[in-house]
């Protein structure tokens, strides 16, 4: 899928699967179920488990566009939350890497421990992911106008 002429979207998805990757090693180790969820996460969008591998494993270069609205960047950030809860563990270390690439997404930094912890809440409760959205997007969009 990865060309020499990337396409926007394509940078996109590579972008996120490297934040993936680099959440599941913050902890020192890629758990198996961290890695079925990575392939997972890349077959729904036409990447193949080898080119997911690679990327897990460093053998690919990130050329990657961050994305450009909340709707994208809190896709990316649901599966990083999601990726971090699929071992059962929840390390500070990868909690921490999470609110970072929130923030590195281009969410505020005084809103997104508490996006973080929200969307991680909600996993936990298995409440669906469109809700969660929902209500996250409804969260951003009032923090958004009351700080203006």
């Amino acid at each position: 899928m990865f060309g020499f002429f990337e396409n926007e979207q394509a940078k996109k998805i590579k972008g996120h699967l490297f934040n993936l990757a680099a959440l599941a090693k913050a902890d020192g180790h890629v758990d198996d179920r961290e890695l079925n969820f990575i392939i997972t996460v890349g077959k729904k969008n036409g990447v193949s488990a080898g080119e997911v591998r690679k990327i897990i494993a460093g053998n690919a270069t990130n050329n990657s566009d961050l994305p450009h609205n909340d709707s994208e960047r809190f896709d990316q950030i649901f599966d990083l939350v999601d990726m971090m809860l699929a071992d059962g563990v929840v390390d500070e270390t990868e909690m921490d890497f999470c609110i970072d690439m929130a923030e590195k997404l281009g969410f505020r930094k005084a809103i997104v421990g508490v996006l973080v912890r929200k969307i991680s809440q909600g996993v936990k409760d298995a409440v669906p992911r469109d809700r969660i959205k929902d209500e996250s997007l409804s969260f951003l969009n009032y923090n958004n106008t009351a700080t203006r």
